[in-house]
């Protein structure tokens, strides 16, 4: 069930992306504020009461929900999986972008792509050149691909094979997403933001190195491990380092990353441009087609023991 609840929910967010994303960013804004406001004294402890709370009865319903109707109506359990895993899962509206910058890179529309790109993140003020669009267009997509599918698919799993319900581990893991990044952006939060950080890191270790070692499978393997092991390691502070050494290997391009004032490059090869943004879009769908491989050989391995 887990496989097939996975494959739905993707098709579906293919072919019908998630457009109430901002809608649901208000009134999550509303929900972190909540607690912000009632919990914040400006100390570590008051951030780590104010996740639990904000997190703890969310995941425990969903976990109760997901055991009752395991044992009394599992076809609407998997109705429940692909109905959360949709929510969770937005990465297709911004892919739809992506695909549009490359177009508008190859015309050399920069003003184009500029727009494209500055409606899902900040980025610099123009002008900038394509090199550098396609530079944060990459670094920008694939965080993207790991905060919004490989992240949500693997703490799904996890929490499946847990029997916790997959739905309460792709809840966790994009609510403490949201909270982190919430409570973050915030300069006033100070200390109170350090809790949820330190919980997003966490929960990120694995979906990181999946993502690397699965990036290293069905790309170059020997560049993308070589760019985790003597480039990516090096980093003292970045989150999704990792993905995006392993990444640029794996295509054989070079990404300029801005790290603690310092420029550092990652990859092999040219500069990024639309090219490397094509096969960016091919890695991306090749890891996923393996990982649902991956996922439907063990499903099937479970039903014949």
């Amino acid at each position: 069930m887990t496989f097939f609840a996975l494959l739905a929910a993707l098709l579906l967010a293919h072919f019908q992306p998630w457009v109430w994303s901002e809608k649901l960013r208000v009134r999550g804004g509303r929900y972190g504020n909540f607690f912000q406001h009632h919990f914040n004294a400006g100390a570590h402890q008051h951030g780590r009461l104010a996740w639990w709370v904000a997190t703890l009865p969310v995941l425990i319903v969903l976990a109760m929900l997901s055991a009752y109707l395991a044992h009394h109506a599992a076809a609407f359990l998997v109705l429940l999986n692909i109905a959360v895993l949709y929510g969770c899962m937005g990465f297709r509206v911004f892919s739809l972008d992506f695909a549009a910058m490359q177009t508008a890179l190859r015309a050399e529309k920069l003003d184009v792509a500029y727009a494209l790109l500055a409606k899902h993140g900040h980025v610099s003020a123009p002008p900038l050149s394509a090199a550098e669009l396609a530079n944060l267009a990459i670094q920008y997509a694939l965080a993207m691909a790991q905060r919004k599918v490989f992240g949500v698919m693997l703490w799904f799993v996890v929490f499946s094979l847990l029997g916790l319900g997959g739905a309460t581990g792709a809840v966790l893991y994009r609510l403490s997403n949201f909270l982190r990044s919430h409570w973050t952006d915030a300069a006033q939060y100070g200390e109170f933001a350090a809790f949820a950080q330190q919980v997003w890191q966490a929960l990120n270790w694995l979906p990181q190195r999946l993502m690397a070692i699965i990036f290293a499978i069905v790309g170059d393997f020997e560049d993308a491990l070589e760019g985790w092991r003597s480039q990516a390691l090096s980093w003292p502070d970045a989150l999704h380092n990792i993905v995006l050494a392993s990444a640029a290997g794996a295509v054989g391009t070079r990404l300029s990353l801005q790290q603690n004032e310092q420029q550092i490059e990652v990859g092999v090869g040219e500069a990024a441009d639309a090219d490397a943004m094509q096969s960016i879009t091919g890695l991306l769908w090749r890891a996923m087609l393996f990982w649902l491989g991956f996922l439907l050989l063990l499903s099937i391995a479970k039903v014949l023991h």
